[in-house]
């Protein structure tokens, strides 16, 4: 199989539309949550990933906007965003959201997909070797796709060590037999200093992971969330990929 990866498209519609003309023929898109959240397309972005036929978990932009889960712990800027995504959403996007499970293994998979971590599906960063180490104490599958930290990313058992290594541009890891935890960056709002649009290819075949980045247009979707009177800073930020 060949499986696409996405994670944190955050409403931009832009950058998935550009990722998913990019894609090579695949078996199935896997996403790893916060489909919805800062950008300015919420609703077109619900709609194209279903259309798509995109299967994942909920992430906590996803949580809030279907009013699962307070957003009072956001920041004013991520605050704003999602009052307004909850503005502009319909029933049918807040149910589609509120019915992604926390956790999910494709039929046949040797994935655990989450947004956060394995033992915290929802909220927590894994972004340190410590910590990777512990979810893979806990984790029921030999792998595991993550999001949330926008920052593309693998961690892999080697022994009774973890290593840790951010991934750079076509990066190719080998499903050697180790247990793996794998983060494809994110879609919408990367955040490793490269502004192009971060995913993953998996080749169950060639037993290999891959890393792909994509430009897209990002003054487009700053232009879009300008008109829509979202956070300036989360319109800036794209450039930057910060």
């Amino acid at each position: 199989m060949k499986i696409a990866v996405l994670s944190d498209i955050h409403s931009n519609l832009v950058a998935l539309e550009a990722v998913l003309a990019s894609l090579p023929s695949v078996d199935a898109i896997w996403h790893t949550g916060d489909v919805v959240g800062y950008g300015p397309e919420p609703q077109a972005v619900v709609e194209r990933l279903i259309a798509a036929g995109g299967v994942g978990v909920r992430g906590n932009h996803d949580d809030a906007a279907a009013g699962g889960a307070s957003i009072e712990s956001f920041n004013p800027d991520g605050y704003r965003a999602m009052v307004w995504t909850r503005r502009h959403i319909d029933e049918g996007a807040r149910q589609y959201l509120a019915a992604l499970p926390e956790r999910l293994v494709p039929e046949g998979s040797t994935f655990t997909l989450v947004h956060g971590s394995p033992r915290d599906p929802i909220w927590e960063y894994l972004d340190s070797t410590p910590a990777a180490r512990d979810n893979l104490g806990v984790l029921a599958t030999p792998h595991c796709l993550v999001g949330h930290t926008h920052v593309p990313r693998l961690f892999r058992e080697s022994g009774r060590r973890v290593e840790s290594q951010v991934a750079g541009e076509d990066n190719v890891v080998e499903i050697d037999g180790r247990r793996l935890i794998v983060n494809p960056g994110s879609v919408g709002q990367p955040r490793d200093g490269d502004p192009r649009s971060s995913y993953v290819l998996i080749d169950t075949a060639a037993a290999t992971i891959a890393w792909r980045r994509i430009r897209y247009d990002i003054v487009a979707t700053q232009s879009a969330m300008r008109a829509a009177g979202l956070p300036e800073w989360l319109a800036d930020r794209l450039k930057l990929g910060r």
